[in-house]
Parts: C-alpha cells; structure tokens; sequence
C-alpha cells in the first residue's frame, strides 16, 4: 500500500466563504497516482470545515442563513469563549458541519454521487489556513 500527503492552503478574504476544492484534491490524486483507495479531506483549523455536497451558490447562501440562525456571531457576549475573541460562532458551525471528508478512489477517480463536490467551509476568515489531504491505496 502507498500513501501521499499533502497540506493545501486556503485564505478567505470575508470572515465566512465556502470554496470548491475539488479540483485541488483531484490534483492530488493525480500527483499519488494511486488508482484504488481512500482520501482523506480534513480541516486542520477548528473554524473551518470539509464536507460533501452540491457546490452550487444558493445552497451555499442557504446554509450561511442557517448556520447564523443556529449559532449568531453577534452579540459576541454571548459567548463564554469570545471573552478576548470573537468566534465563538465559528467553532460551533465547524462542529456542524464537521472536520474531515472521506472518499473512495475507483480507477483513479474520485467515487462520488451525483452533484458531489469537497467544499471548504470558512467560518473565521482573514486568514491563511491548512487542509490535509491524505491519500492511501495501490
């Protein structure tokens, strides 16, 4: 079994952004050359998120409405933890919408359904931050 890993790097300029990384992660891929296997996707910050889903621009509006509903930036005094910061929002929505991603690799393909794409979710940004990708298989 071989393995390949690379760290991408993401900086959104507004504080919440959700980006496409497919293509990075199928550039990885690419460069593994490992035909079958699994690819890990993570986040390597605890404001930012990896998930699955159509990467399409209204749901990602959607989920910016539903997220603020569930966990408001402000006030920022709401928060235990914002006390000398301002995201606590942030943790919370990279909880929902999780840390890490996992795919199959069939042919030297990512083994998605229809309409599936790796998209980073920015929940504090301004800043640069990492996304592992961990590729393992033959």
């Amino acid at each position: 079994m071989r393995s390949y890993r690379k760290e991408l790097w993401f900086e959104a300029p507004t504080r919440r952004a959700f980006i496409n990384m497919t293509p990075e992660v199928e550039r990885c891929l690419k460069e593994s050359g490992i035909r079958e296997g699994l690819v890990l996707v993570n986040a390597m910050h605890i404001t930012a998120s990896v998930f699955i889903n159509d990467n399409e621009s209204g749901l990602h509006h959607d989920f910016e409405i539903w997220l603020e509903r569930l966990a408001p930036h402000e006030p920022v005094s709401q928060y235990r933890h914002n006390v000398g910061e301002d995201n606590a929002d942030a943790h919370l929505k990279r909880q929902i919408m999780g840390r890490e991603v996992v795919v199959a690799i069939t042919d030297g393909k990512l083994d998605f359904g229809p309409w599936e794409q790796i998209v980073y979710g920015e929940f504090d940004g301004r800043r640069k931050k990492r996304v592992l990708v961990k590729i393992i298989g033959e």
